[in-house]
Protein backbone atom coordinates (compact mmCIF):
# COMPACT_ATOMS: atom_id res chain seq x y z
CA UNK A 1 0.00 0.00 0.00
CA UNK A 2 1.10 3.28 -0.73
CA UNK A 3 -0.91 6.46 0.71
CA UNK A 4 -2.26 7.91 -2.66
CA UNK A 5 -4.39 9.50 -0.24
CA UNK A 6 -6.10 11.95 -2.53
CA UNK A 7 -8.22 9.09 -4.49
CA UNK A 8 -9.96 8.35 -1.49
CA UNK A 9 -11.28 12.07 -0.79
CA UNK A 10 -15.41 12.35 -0.30
CA UNK A 11 -15.22 14.79 -3.65
CA UNK A 12 -12.48 12.63 -5.46
CA UNK A 13 -15.29 9.80 -5.20
CA UNK A 14 -18.01 12.02 -6.11
CA UNK A 15 -16.26 12.66 -9.28
CA UNK A 16 -15.37 9.63 -9.71
CA UNK A 17 -18.96 8.48 -9.63
CA UNK A 18 -20.16 11.33 -12.01
CA UNK A 19 -17.61 10.03 -14.75
CA UNK A 20 -18.88 6.47 -14.52
CA UNK A 21 -21.44 7.39 -16.83
CA UNK A 22 -19.24 9.86 -19.68
CA UNK A 23 -18.05 7.91 -21.90
CA UNK A 24 -15.21 9.31 -24.39
CA UNK A 25 -12.02 10.95 -23.60
CA UNK A 26 -11.20 12.94 -20.83
CA UNK A 27 -9.31 16.40 -20.18
CA UNK A 28 -7.98 17.19 -16.78
CA UNK A 29 -6.06 19.48 -14.84
CA UNK A 30 -4.28 19.49 -11.42
CA UNK A 31 -2.57 22.62 -10.30
CA UNK A 32 -0.96 22.81 -7.00
CA UNK A 33 0.54 26.02 -5.53
CA UNK A 34 3.17 24.10 -3.82
CA UNK A 35 4.99 26.71 -1.97
CA UNK A 36 8.72 27.17 -2.07
CA UNK A 37 11.21 24.72 -0.24
CA UNK A 38 14.69 25.74 0.10
CA UNK A 39 17.40 23.35 -2.43
CA UNK A 40 19.17 22.17 0.60
CA UNK A 41 15.91 20.66 2.60
CA UNK A 42 15.83 16.97 2.66
CA UNK A 43 13.19 16.57 0.70
CA UNK A 44 14.74 18.27 -2.71
CA UNK A 45 17.65 15.71 -2.27
CA UNK A 46 17.28 12.79 -4.83
CA UNK A 47 19.19 10.05 -2.81
CA UNK A 48 17.00 10.97 0.18
CA UNK A 49 14.00 12.60 -0.45
CA UNK A 50 14.04 12.28 -3.89
CA UNK A 51 12.26 15.42 -5.13
CA UNK A 52 9.61 16.77 -5.26
CA UNK A 53 8.47 14.93 -8.16
CA UNK A 54 9.05 11.89 -6.98
CA UNK A 55 7.55 12.28 -3.12
CA UNK A 56 5.06 14.90 -4.07
CA UNK A 57 3.89 15.45 -7.68
CA UNK A 58 3.25 11.71 -7.77
CA UNK A 59 0.10 11.81 -5.78
CA UNK A 60 -1.63 13.90 -8.30
CA UNK A 61 -0.29 11.82 -11.01
CA UNK A 62 -2.22 8.81 -8.87
CA UNK A 63 -5.41 11.35 -8.65
CA UNK A 64 -5.70 11.33 -12.80
CA UNK A 65 -4.65 8.41 -12.87
CA UNK A 66 -7.36 7.29 -10.59
CA UNK A 67 -10.29 9.52 -12.18
CA UNK A 68 -9.66 8.20 -15.93
CA UNK A 69 -9.26 4.38 -14.66
CA UNK A 70 -7.09 3.83 -17.86
CA UNK A 71 -3.29 3.33 -18.03
CA UNK A 72 -1.12 6.02 -18.89
CA UNK A 73 0.63 5.35 -22.30
CA UNK A 74 2.67 8.82 -22.77
CA UNK A 75 4.07 11.03 -20.54
CA UNK A 76 6.25 14.31 -20.76
CA UNK A 77 7.35 16.85 -18.70
CA UNK A 78 8.28 20.84 -19.37
CA UNK A 79 10.35 22.20 -16.25
CA UNK A 80 11.02 25.92 -15.67
CA UNK A 81 14.82 26.34 -14.92
CA UNK A 82 15.85 26.27 -11.00
CA UNK A 83 18.54 24.54 -9.03
CA UNK A 84 15.45 22.30 -7.08
CA UNK A 85 13.46 21.33 -10.50
CA UNK A 86 10.43 21.81 -8.30
CA UNK A 87 8.38 23.79 -10.96
CA UNK A 88 7.37 21.95 -13.71
CA UNK A 89 4.47 21.05 -15.84
CA UNK A 90 3.49 16.77 -16.01
CA UNK A 91 1.05 15.53 -18.82
CA UNK A 92 -0.20 12.74 -19.19
CA UNK A 93 -2.14 10.87 -21.95
CA UNK A 94 -4.23 8.10 -21.33
CA UNK A 95 -5.03 4.92 -23.16
CA UNK A 96 -8.95 6.11 -23.99
CA UNK A 97 -7.48 8.99 -25.49
CA UNK A 98 -7.67 10.87 -22.12
CA UNK A 99 -5.18 14.08 -21.35
CA UNK A 100 -4.25 15.24 -18.13
CA UNK A 101 -1.79 17.93 -16.53
CA UNK A 102 -0.01 18.56 -13.45
CA UNK A 103 1.04 21.68 -12.92
CA UNK A 104 3.14 21.71 -9.81
CA UNK A 105 4.66 24.64 -9.14
CA UNK A 106 7.04 26.35 -6.22
CA UNK A 107 6.63 29.91 -7.45
CA UNK A 108 3.36 30.90 -6.45
CA UNK A 109 1.87 33.01 -3.26
CA UNK A 110 1.14 31.62 -0.53
CA UNK A 111 -2.33 33.46 -0.55
CA UNK A 112 -3.01 31.24 -3.28
CA UNK A 113 -5.52 28.39 -2.47
CA UNK A 114 -2.85 25.44 -2.54
CA UNK A 115 -4.96 22.57 -4.84
CA UNK A 116 -7.65 22.78 -7.37
CA UNK A 117 -8.87 20.24 -10.16
CA UNK A 118 -10.76 20.97 -13.43
CA UNK A 119 -11.87 17.65 -14.97
CA UNK A 120 -13.86 18.63 -18.62
CA UNK A 121 -16.15 16.05 -19.67
CA UNK A 122 -18.42 15.21 -22.45
CA UNK A 123 -19.52 19.11 -22.54
CA UNK A 124 -19.51 19.22 -18.87
CA UNK A 125 -16.83 20.97 -16.32
CA UNK A 126 -16.05 19.68 -12.55
CA UNK A 127 -14.24 21.91 -10.65
CA UNK A 128 -12.70 21.04 -6.74
CA UNK A 129 -10.80 24.12 -4.88
CA UNK A 130 -8.45 23.01 -2.12
CA UNK A 131 -10.81 19.77 -1.17
CA UNK A 132 -13.57 22.23 0.15
CA UNK A 133 -15.61 22.58 -2.07
CA UNK A 134 -16.83 20.84 -5.89
CA UNK A 135 -18.59 22.91 -7.98
CA UNK A 136 -20.56 21.09 -10.92
CA UNK A 137 -20.64 22.97 -14.86
CA UNK A 138 -23.36 21.44 -16.80
CA UNK A 139 -24.01 18.15 -14.68
CA UNK A 140 -27.62 17.14 -14.64
CA UNK A 141 -28.38 16.44 -10.87
CA UNK A 142 -25.11 18.11 -9.58
CA UNK A 143 -24.12 21.73 -8.36
CA UNK A 144 -22.07 21.60 -5.69
CA UNK A 145 -20.64 19.73 -2.92
CA UNK A 146 -19.41 21.86 -0.40
CA UNK A 147 -17.36 20.56 2.64
CA UNK A 148 -17.07 22.38 6.43
CA UNK A 149 -13.20 20.61 6.61
CA UNK A 150 -10.88 19.96 3.94
CA UNK A 151 -10.56 16.37 3.30
CA UNK A 152 -7.30 14.83 1.25
CA UNK A 153 -8.69 11.53 1.90
CA UNK A 154 -5.79 10.58 4.33
CA UNK A 155 -8.42 8.85 7.55
CA UNK A 156 -10.76 6.75 4.48
CA UNK A 157 -7.12 5.54 2.81
CA UNK A 158 -5.91 4.61 6.18
CA UNK A 159 -9.28 3.14 7.10
CA UNK A 160 -9.33 1.12 3.19
CA UNK A 161 -5.98 -0.60 4.31
CA UNK A 162 -6.99 -1.65 7.83
CA UNK A 163 -10.00 -2.77 6.47
CA UNK A 164 -8.06 -5.22 3.66
CA UNK A 165 -5.74 -6.32 6.41
CA UNK A 166 -8.35 -7.39 8.50
CA UNK A 167 -10.95 -8.63 6.39
CA UNK A 168 -8.34 -10.38 3.70
CA UNK A 169 -9.79 -8.62 1.17
CA UNK A 170 -7.69 -6.97 -2.37
CA UNK A 171 -5.71 -4.05 -2.11
CA UNK A 172 -7.68 -0.97 -1.88
CA UNK A 173 -5.30 0.98 -4.87
CA UNK A 174 -4.33 -2.10 -7.14
CA UNK A 175 -0.45 -2.85 -7.24
CA UNK A 176 -0.23 -2.41 -11.46
CA UNK A 177 -1.73 1.24 -10.55
CA UNK A 178 1.13 1.93 -7.30
CA UNK A 179 3.81 0.45 -9.80
CA UNK A 180 2.70 2.79 -12.68
CA UNK A 181 1.97 6.01 -11.13
CA UNK A 182 5.62 5.24 -9.54
CA UNK A 183 7.62 4.33 -12.39
CA UNK A 184 6.33 7.60 -14.27
CA UNK A 185 6.88 9.97 -11.17
CA UNK A 186 10.50 8.58 -11.62
CA UNK A 187 10.35 8.66 -15.47
CA UNK A 188 9.58 12.20 -14.69
CA UNK A 189 11.45 13.52 -11.50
Amino acid sequence: MVGFNRRFAPQVQKIKALLAGVTGPKALVMTVNAGAIPADHWTQNLAVGGGRIIGEACHFIDLLRFLVGCPIVAHSRIGMEAATGDTASLQLEFADGSIGTVHYFANGSKAFPKERLEVFAAGRVLQLDNFRTLTGYGWPGFKKMNLWRQDKGQKACAAAFVQAVAQGGPAPIPLAEILEVSRIAIDLA
